[in-house]
């Protein structure tokens, strides 16, 4: 076993790696080799024109330029919002309540709550849209807040939030965040729940407060968790296409305010005839969920904590 243990090894990893090149690594190279041609989608016949389509990428203000700095402002509001929340509903589930003899408890009904945040995770992206574009809807197509803002006597806007430039980028980074906030409230339960309740006991005999026990206990045993959720959301901040698509006017609309680079993919390949440039885009995109992953591991490494 000792001297043939690489074939062994080998024998085992031989198909799953097969199957990944063959369906992830090759399909990105192929999207690669696209790029750097003039392919409509439609014909068989293409000429390669180099990086002409990545230099045009970065020429595009009418959609491209617009979709990045979006998709860049919910790359740093999603993560930021929902793992503070995510953080802070599960530190009061679980350590939120009062202390019993030097026990510390969660709040009351800590269990009923974590199903209750939960529950969006079990809708499909196509539900939470569908249900979002109507509570965003204008007053006189029932809109939920409209409704309640003019019923209290506050302005709502007449067309109501997503038609509106100010609010719809808003409107669909607080949609992201309600639906995904529940998921990492139950993750960051777990990981709370491997930390030994010796030392929130020794903190309070000390005379810790909660904020001191989060900060100086929780938060730092917690960063693995806090790192693993934040390229998780920063990969779903890069494919938030599929809500924009669902809730927005024209897709991305008003007028583009609501535009993320997924749609910029699937406008200028379906819409435009232009697949060559949406691949490009893609790669870029691609490229660029890879660095902010290595980075996020680089830059956010910290020494390990055993008990």
């Amino acid at each position: 076993m000792k001297h043939g243990r690489y074939p062994f090894i080998l024998s085992f990893l031989a198909l799953p790696v097969g199957l990944y090149a063959w369906l992830v690594i090759l399909p990105f190279a192929q999207a690669f080799q696209i790029s750097l041609t003039d392919w409509s989608g439609s014909s068989n016949s293409f000429d390669y024109i180099g990086f002409d389509n990545y230099v045009n990428l970065f020429k595009d203000e009418r959609l491209v330029l617009p979709a990045l700095r979006h998709t860049g402002i919910i790359l740093v509001v999603l993560p930021v919002v929902t793992i503070a929340l995510g953080l802070f509903f599960a530190f009061m589930l679980n350590l939120g309540g009062r202390s019993r003899q030097g026990r510390i408890e969660g709040v009351a009904g800590s269990k009923f709550h974590k199903v209750v945040y939960f529950f969006p995770q079990v809708l499909s992206v196509a539900i939470i849209g569908i249900l979002w574009k109507q509570v965003y809807a204008p007053e006189n197509f029932g809109g939920l807040i409209t409704g309640a803002m003019t019923a209290v006597g506050l302005p709502a806007p007449v067309n109501g939030f997503l038609a509106d430039k100010r609010f719809v980028l808003a409107a669909v980074i607080a949609v992201l965040v309600w639906s995904a906030v529940g998921f990492y409230l139950v993750f960051f339960s777990s990981a709370m729940a491997s930390i030994p309740r010796d030392l929130y006991e020794a903190a309070v005999i000390d005379g810790a407060g909660r904020f001191q026990m989060f900060f100086r206990i929780t938060l730092p045993l917690l960063w693995d968790s806090v790192q693993t959720a934040w390229i998780y959301l920063s990969i779903v901040a890069l494919d938030v296409f599929v809500l924009v698509y669902m809730m927005t006017p024209e897709r991305g609309g008003p007028d583009g305010a609501s535009e993320v680079v997924g749609g910029v993919i699937w406008k200028y390949a379906f819409n435009h005839g232009e697949q060559a440039f949406a691949s490009a885009v893609g790669v870029v995109l691609f490229f660029a969920a890879l660095t902010l992953a290595v980075v996020s591991l680089r830059f956010g490494r910290r020494e390990q904590i055993e008990f």
